[in-house]
């Protein structure tokens, strides 16, 4: 009996340790969250020939949202995320784009000129007769092969940044 005893009390101290292992854990990893009241999210909009000139997007939501001809002269889109997203003919003139998540966009026709692209991420993504004059791409995860086509174009020194086009895009 008093074995019984012993051992449904060594159960009953695991379990205790147990709950209060698993409570420390929760406590210890739990992050306050913090809501974003001023986060857009354009997510499949359908934004073409839309005015976002000079506004501050940033972390904004814009994934698969169609974006054709858009204006986004000077903008603030750092953080932002435009997966999948359409911006044919867009304009970025001197955006900044830095640390944007641009997977699988199409950019084609879009005008990049001075825009800042700096640890964006654009994998996947097609910048077909893009201008890029003055843009800087430096540490940003572009695909090889649109890399060595925008190489073929590259020109211009980033009013902001100082970088050349050519120089943040390891062009030879």
């Amino acid at each position: 009996m008093m074995k019984l005893i012993k051992a449904l009390f060594f159960r009953f101290l695991t379990l205790i340790a147990l709950v209060l292992v698993a409570t420390i854990w929760i406590l210890l990893d739990a992050r306050p969250v913090i809501a974003q009241d001023n986060t857009v999210n354009y997510t499949y909009g359908e934004l073409q020939q839309q005015d976002f000139s000079h506004k501050d997007l940033e972390k904004g939501v814009f994934a698969a949202a169609d974006m054709r001809e858009a204006n986004f002269e000077g903008s603030n889109l750092s953080y932002a995320i435009f997966t999948e997203a359409t911006l044919l003919k867009a304009n970025l003139k001197g955006a900044n784009l830095t640390s944007s998540l641009l997977d699988r966009v199409t950019l084609d026709f879009a005008d990049l000129t001075d825009a800042i692209l700096i640890d964006a991420i654009a994998t996947r993504t097609r910048f077909y007769d893009a201008v890029i004059t003055g843009a800087d791409f430096t540490d940003a995860v572009i695909d090889r092969y649109q890399v060595s086509l925008m190489c073929e174009r590259a020109e211009g020194v980033n009013p902001v940044t100082g970088v050349s086009t050519r120089d943040s895009l390891g062009c030879r």
